[in-house]
């Protein structure tokens, strides 16, 4: 598959800003059971120790901790069905961007401030700091000016590329479960 160009891509940026502030909708839910693996699942159990579960987060480990082990300021991944939709071009492909919720709900900052407790079906996740950031695996699949357009200004302000969540209560999400903002 051909990948977009960036003027290609910045086209849609109009569509992407029509997320939805509150509340948002789980549009896709995705376990990775192993490196490279991807299952596609209508519900998922969110727990407090291993994130979703039958996803490897929990025992893949991280880069991003001293240890090695899984990083909990990483459990979720998240990002916008808008973006997925606008870089994949096709719904069987947005699973390759590696994330594990697809969303319509504006993530970016200014929306879903670090903090943010989301309510997801019977779970509760609160968003975390760290930044989610396109990847040389990303840029494999979607292409360089995918990454550069997720990872611009605008893409850093809309969180296009995506965020990271932690479980605060565990539950079980369904697609198509709304996605509530929680007062702080």
């Amino acid at each position: 598959m051909e990948h977009l160009t960036l003027l290609q891509l910045e086209a849609g940026l109009d569509e992407i800003r029509k997320s939805p502030l509150d509340p948002g909708i789980l549009k896709l839910i995705v376990c990775r059971p192993a490196v490279g693996a991807r299952a596609i699942r209508e519900s998922g159990e969110l727990d407090l120790a291993t994130g979703l579960v039958f996803d490897n987060w929990s025992t893949r480990g991280s880069s991003h901790t001293p240890d090695g082990l899984a990083d909990p300021e990483m459990q979720i991944n998240i990002m916008n069905s808008r973006v997925a939709a606008l870089v994949a071009q096709n719904p069987d492909r947005w699973a390759e961007a590696g994330d594990q919720l697809y969303v319509d709900m504006n993530l970016g900052a200014a929306n879903l401030p670090p903090g943010t407790k989301l309510e997801i079906g019977s779970a509760i996740i609160q968003v975390t700091e760290i930044p989610h950031t396109g990847c040389s695996k990303f840029m494999a699949r979607f292409g360089r000016d995918a990454t550069k357009f997720v990872n611009s200004p605008i893409g850093r302000e809309l969180n296009m590329r995506g965020i990271n969540a932690r479980v605060v209560q565990p539950g079980i999400i369904r697609t198509g479960d709304l996605i509530r903002k929680l007062l702080q």
